[in-house]
């Protein structure tokens, strides 16, 4: 049975979505040529920034767009990797004479078309650019293979630190460097209690029946280990933080930040709940909390989830994390304005 969604023609769903959602923000960012564009943009000779990406999965990565974060989404189809050519244009689009660093998924599709628009613009003579694959979910490989891992909710980290690193006039190789930083000190794990639809083909994404939770979901709702009996959100918590805790490992006398992402449907009660007892956890271990941010910002339509990230940070880190950034779905300002 088709879910229903708010929308008029199914082949219309991306580029009105693109549409609505950049006149809604015209002082943060553009709709141009099928991409998400600054609406200010960036300094001569710093390093552009650029994404592409599934839609569907909203506010990733349209509403990362803007100062001290993306220069330039490449929207592709509903969960599909945006093409090499309409990648490249991105690329162009955000070249302000410092180079271009294209920030990667690690899914296949996302990975192979990086690939070929960085060989292609190489042959138009371009050659300022360089890619990051990025990667997170400990569930999708073991400890010690996180290169084949996928990436999920956790990239927020490597979104907005390296943002402010390229907006603070950073080169290229050194945003590439704190890229893979942000990521090797980054481990997220996901779970689901209900299944989405695809918006076009109105087949149920997932495969999860009332009653029971799935961790290790990835992002397009696979099922990862199964599925579990619910039980209390404090057991759910206890049953995926020492997972992650463990995996880097992190250990006493660190200090993170803490993302709860909601998947889609998840509710802020349900999330404050489960950040309660996740800082429970982390406060046994002798982990230090910079920040936390909780809401909707990788979604996967209406699945029921949610997503722990953690990053571990250092005094670099923590300035870049903090720093000044606007885009349409996300908002960093200054501590000093914060606690005033």
């Amino acid at each position: 049975m088709r879910a229903t969604k708010m929308i008029n023609g199914l082949a219309d769903i991306v580029p009105e979505m693109l549409e609505g959602f950049a006149a809604a923000y015209p002082d943060i960012i553009r709709y141009e040529d099928g991409l998400i564009v600054r609406a200010t943009p960036k300094d001569p000779a710093k390093v552009g920034l650029v994404i592409g990406n599934g839609s569907g999965h909203e506010p990733a990565m349209i509403g990362w767009v803007g100062p001290g974060l993306f220069d330039v989404n490449v929207p592709g189809p509903i969960f599909t990797a945006p093409g090499p050519s309409k990648l490249a244009n991105g690329v162009k689009a955000a070249n302000a004479g410092g180079g271009v660093l294209v920030c990667v998924s690690n899914h296949s599709g996302d990975v192979l078309n990086a690939e070929m628009a960085l060989e292609d613009l190489k042959d138009e003579g371009i050659t300022d650019v360089e890619s990051v694959i990025l990667y997170d979910d400990i569930d999708s490989a073991p400890q010690g293979d996180e290169p084949n891992r996928r990436g999920s909710a956790g990239l927020f980290f490597a979104w907005k630190i390296v943002g402010a690193y390229a907006e603070a006039g950073a080169t290229l190789s050194e945003c590439r460097q704190m890229a893979e930083k942000v990521r090797d000190n980054t481990r997220t794990l996901s779970a689901t209690l209900g299944n989405c639809s695809h918006p076009v083909s109105g087949e149920t994404i997932g495969d999860i029946s009332d009653g029971q939770i799935a961790i290790g979901v990835g992002v397009h709702g696979e099922t990862g280990d199964g599925a579990l009996e619910v039980t209390t959100a404090d057991n759910t918590v206890d049953m995926m933080m020492p997972r992650l805790i463990e995996d880097l490992p992190y250990a006493a006398g660190d200090e993170v930040c803490v993302l709860v992402n909601n998947s889609g449907s998840m509710t802020l009660m349900e999330l404050s709940i489960l950040y309660r007892r996740i800082a429970q956890v982390l406060a046994a271990a002798d982990i230090a909390v910079h920040r936390v941010w909780m809401g909707p910002y990788a979604t996967t339509q209406e699945s029921a989830g949610f997503a722990i990230s953690l990053c571990r940070m250092d005094a670099e880190m923590k300035a870049l994390y903090d720093a000044p950034a606007l885009g349409a779905s996300v908002q960093f300002m200054a501590p000093e304005r914060e606690a005033g």
